[in-house]
């Protein structure tokens, strides 16, 4: 089977099955959302939704949390991982958020990731779910989900998976895509123990097929 013709078939299942596939962090704003994405690193969004509302009651704005430091908003984050780091990221983002963006969450990639705490993946996360831009957030999910699957082959790195994902999905698709697959790895295709049984795309996944033929 060709690249794209597996890609059209694994797009269209998704299209049928799972047409409201959307992000599962609980925000109001662009903020909020970059808030929350900072703190789900290697942290469960459930954990991070459980913890954001006394955050955002106390600190509703950039301007509330740069005022503040880093002891105080560690005693809002301290049942997420790595509280000590993400407080010193979230303080020094609402500060460069102040200072040089006008207290304003910025839309183009290249901005976000000059914020602390936001590498590549955040920056997608939030222009693509906040800003609605085509762009390719790749998480533990996506990296595991695409390679499985058989929609990327051999890449290294978050990045390479970005672009061989970004080569053959449809721009109109590309934002949905992401969370296609971070819900079918979170709840389906997961890293010990992928759910074969349960899972719409054995047809044609590269890793059933592979297991099928070592029986």
């Amino acid at each position: 089977m060709k690249t794209q013709e597996l890609y059209d078939k694994v797009l269209d299942w998704f299209r049928k099955n799972r047409p409201l596939a959307q992000s599962e962090l609980q925000f109001g704003n662009a903020y909020e959302l970059l808030v929350a994405v900072i703190l789900s690193a290697q942290c469960t969004d459930k954990r991070v939704n459980m913890t954001t509302p006394a955050l955002f009651a106390r600190f509703p704005d950039p301007l509330s949390m740069s005022r503040s430091d880093e002891t105080e908003i560690y005693s809002y984050i301290k049942s997420i991982s790595y509280p000590n780091n993400k407080a010193a990221h979230l303080l020094g983002m609402a500060k460069m958020l102040v200072a040089e963006f006008g207290g304003k969450v910025p839309s183009e990639v290249e901005d976000l990731m000059k914020l602390p705490g936001v590498g590549r993946k955040t920056a997608n996360v939030v222009a693509s779910v906040f800003y609605n831009q085509p762009k390719m957030a790749v998480d533990t999910h996506v990296f595991r989900v695409s390679e499985r699957i058989g929609l990327t082959r051999n890449a290294k790195t978050p990045l390479e998976t970005e672009k061989q994902l970004m080569r053959y999905i449809p721009e109109e698709d590309v934002a949905r895509a992401h969370h296609w697959l971070i819900l079918h790895g979170r709840y389906v295709c997961v890293a010990r123990k992928p759910k074969c049984e349960e899972c719409g795309l054995t047809a044609w996944c590269r890793y059933y097929a592979s297991q099928k033929k070592n029986k």
